[in-house]
């Protein structure tokens, strides 16, 4: 970890990497307009997979006094990562046929015809226990009027992939046992809020003639004002949806990978217990004798003995890994490898051959329907996983380390 802390900077930015080479230039200056808010608390950090988002850097993450950012909290609210692990040995599997080929084959087909992908969604209602209790505290959300339909739309929704770099995988960990790793967020319901509450925000620095340029894309909310409030509602219903999401995505993945399995051996599906966390989100937390409010975006909270899910990109490995509780991180991790080519980037730099080969020499399965955009989420396109692990190692100890098998992209 290093420390940027200049003339260009009233709070320092502090890095879990080796030096300022590796950050992209449009990173840095993100970060530079985060560290002279006026209510920062302490510093800026930077995660070790840390790249230019929209207004504050993916990898980011700041605790602010008495406001809230909607950008600094992200487009997909409460995207984030679901892990289970099994009790069946890879190699228990690996070359046993069924009719629609192996076992990981034949589950990837499975998952791909049960799971609606990309903008897919239910033709009917799913079940919602978030979204039912939302629609019993309607005065709380009532007032927004723009956003309440989200909230019936959202069941047809629940229990969906989507697209980019969301995915559903299959995983061998370092002792040979097959594990379940999905990667999703709140789906379109999180991004309307985001951009429903900047643009609230926008109109409100301009009123009060705020000192954050608006070109910073960083406009702010304080937490008692009602647009504030009003906010902070509907962040935690897309938290608690988007946690609900990956739920019923990881339960109905389990259901057919228990049900194949046991089909066609004679082998009896157990699983461990479900890490489920969220890297895109804002809470009211204690640090250094404050309490503030933590924008993690892009960044997974990690305090002492808690678990968590990194993960790296296909063909690639991922980390389930225990916090050490590092304040100076504000007891937060990266949320996974970082990418190093944008997804037009990585078009212009890989092609679908290159990246389809890489995927069969790694024994990788990959379910994608359309396959022409594949190099956009290729290993390729992502930092060294281990190289990130490598750079956080006093803010997390790996507990697994598993390798894709197979992988179900939007």
């Amino acid at each position: 970890m290093f420390v940027i802390y200049n003339d260009k900077t009233k709070y320092p930015i502090k890095v879990w990497l080796e030096n300022e080479s590796q950050i992209e230039e449009n990173c840095i200056e993100q970060a530079y307009h985060l560290a002279n808010l006026p209510f920062i608390h302490k510093w800026v950090c930077l995660m070790p997979d840390t790249h230019a988002g929209k207004g504050m850097p993916i990898g980011g993450v700041i605790a602010a006094k008495d406001v809230i950012i909607p950008n600094a909290v992200g487009v997909d609210i409460g995207c984030g990562m679901d892990f289970i692990s099994t009790n069946i040995k890879m190699s228990d599997i690996k070359d046993i046929q069924t009719g629609n080929g192996t076992i990981i084959q034949s589950v990837i087909g499975a998952v791909m015809r049960n799971i609606p992908l990309n903008q897919e969604r239910y033709k009917e209602k799913q079940t919602s226990v978030v979204l039912d209790t939302a629609k019993q505290e309607m005065e709380k959300y009532e007032v927004d009027k723009e956003l309440v339909p989200l909230i019936e739309d959202g069941y047809y929704q629940v229990g969906s992939l989507g697209g980019g770099n969301h995915f559903i995988e299959l995983q061998e960990d370092q002792n040979g046992y097959l594990c379940i790793m999905l990667h999703s967020g709140s789906r379109h319901l999180g991004k309307s809020i985001c951009d429903y509450f900047h643009e609230k925000a926008r109109v409100q620095n301009r009123k009060w003639y705020s000192a954050v340029p608006d070109d910073y894309h960083l406009a702010f909310l304080p937490v008692h004002s009602e647009e504030g409030k009003q906010y902070i509602n509907w962040m935690k219903l897309a938290l608690d949806y988007a946690f609900e999401n990956r739920a019923h995505m990881l339960s109905k993945t389990c259901e057919i990978l228990k049900e194949i399995i046991e089909k066609h051996t004679d082998l009896t599906v157990e699983f461990g217990d479900e890490i489920n966390c969220h890297h895109n989100y804002a809470a009211l937390e204690n640090h250094y004798d404050a309490n503030v409010w933590v924008h993690r975006k892009g960044a997974t909270r990690v305090r002492e003995g808690e678990l968590a899910v990194i993960p790296g990109a296909m063909g690639s490995y991922s980390y389930v890994v225990e916090g050490k509780g590092n304040k100076e991180s504000f007891c937060t991790s990266s949320h996974g490898a970082g990418r190093c080519y944008s997804r037009s980037g990585a078009m212009k730099a890989f092609t679908t051959e290159q990246v389809m080969v890489d995927l069969k020499e790694h024994g990788v399965v990959l379910g994608k329907r359309k396959k022409n955009d594949v190099a956009e989420e290729c290993r390729f396109a992502y930092k060294d996983i281990d190289m990130v692990m490598a750079q956080q190692s006093d803010i997390v100890t790996p507990i697994r380390k598993l390798k894709t098998v197979g992988v179900v992209k939007g």
